[in-house]
């Protein structure tokens, strides 16, 4: 039977229409068939996902509350002792993930924006305590300066890697320029201990017009970070302008380029650049020509779809849909594209350890969904 013959198929056999979604439908790709599982909803703008120990998770709501799942529902109460932050724009409560020790000391991290009333606003990260329904001890790590006046391009993404350290993304706050200045902490990643140190052997640590905490520069606004499963480096995906849309491994000392290269133009339709590479800086590994706004990232490592295992999924925005990517020797093979249908912007995309996929929608109505198999 065809792809079309198996959806239409699928859709007779789960008993809804053609026309939207419902918890538990089938759905068919190009290597397997799944479901679309309802695990919460009415979030308001959920931004990220982690994944407690124990089989509860915790989701951030742009609008500044930290939540958790507790058995498969949302409870009510938010947890308290989130740092102050101001929701304004793209900006908000965005990223939450886990100390690689948390099971023993209980320890998150937070990104958000902060704003000063005199001297703007950037992107935070704070580590706390979680102790039962609240954050104790809550200390602010990392703070990207200079400040600035836009409510865009936060960034927010962090990830952890082999050796414990965090990796934390800047956006150019909407001010381009700013990712080619490596004394501004604006527009690229920085590496840091868990304490907010330099992390030991960044590449400027012997640099003085280079900020100590940099990894690389050059990036626009990341939205998505993850590790890959065999080599351990950390992965990101960025917003180009109108168009330009870039997958990219994070290397140290990298520039990737914005803005004197991209593959975007300026949304008044004015191009930028008319350089799309260029000496000494790092090329895409994938780029996507009209924008995406991809959003989420995660390789898929779980037994559930031995089909996709080693595939990269990215949630998309703007084109509301989800993307598998199948990779070898860092060169996309196979591109699909799944749950077009769906209507909603997929902001991040997570590997659970229950070895399904989960998604969770931007929208006032957000909501947390599971990718599982046919039974």
């Amino acid at each position: 039977m065809n792809r079309i013959g198996r959806i239409l198929t699928s859709l007779a056999l789960a008993g809804v229409a053609t026309t939207g979604f419902a918890s538990g439908q089938i759905f068919s790709s190009d290597k397997t068939d799944f479901r679309l599982e309802t695990v919460a909803e009415g979030l308001e703008h959920p931004w990220s996902l982690a994944f407690l120990p124990g089989g509860s998770q915790l989701v951030t709501e742009r609008e500044g509350r930290l939540r958790r799942i507790e058995n498969g529902k949302l409870q009510e109460e938010p947890i308290a002792g989130v740092p102050e932050l101001v929701v304004s724009g793209q900006g908000g409560l965005l990223d939450v993930i886990l100390h690689p020790d948390f099971e023993n000391n209980r320890t998150l991290f937070l990104s958000y924006a902060h704003k000063k009333s005199r001297e703007g606003m950037t992107t935070r990260v704070a580590r706390a305590i979680l102790d039962g329904n609240r954050l104790s001890d809550v200390e602010v790590i990392f703070e990207a300066l200079p400040r600035g006046d836009t409510s865009r391009h936060f960034a927010g993404r962090m990830e952890f890697d082999s050796e414990g350290n965090l990796y934390i993304a800047v956006g150019d706050r909407g001010e381009m320029d700013r990712a080619q200045a490596t004394d501004d902490d604006a527009g690229g990643v920085h590496r840091l201990t868990v304490d907010g140190e330099p992390a030991p052997g960044n590449p400027f640590l012997d640099d003085p017009s280079v900020n100590d905490t940099f990894f690389t520069y050059g990036n626009r606004n990341i939205q998505g970070m993850t590790i890959h499963p065999e080599t351990g480096e950390i992965w990101s995906h960025e917003h180009g302008p109108r168009g330009g849309d870039e997958i990219n491994i994070i290397r140290a000392g990298n520039n990737y380029g914005w803005p004197d290269v991209t593959y975007g133009i300026d949304y008044s339709g004015i191009p930028i650049t008319d350089k799309t590479t260029m000496e000494g800086v790092t090329d895409p590994l994938h780029y996507w020509d009209p924008s995406i706004a991809p959003s989420g990232m995660a390789f898929y490592t779980g037994d559930k779809f031995p089909e996709w295992r080693g595939d990269l999924f990215v949630g998309a925005l703007k084109m509301q849909k989800l993307v598998r990517l199948n990779i070898e020797n860092e060169e996309v093979k196979e591109e699909e594209d799944l749950l077009e249908d769906l209507g909603a912007r997929i902001r991040d995309v997570r590997m659970g350890p229950d070895g399904a996929l989960w998604l969770l929608t931007d929208a006032d109505n957000g909501k947390v969904y599971r990718i599982v198999p046919v039974e």
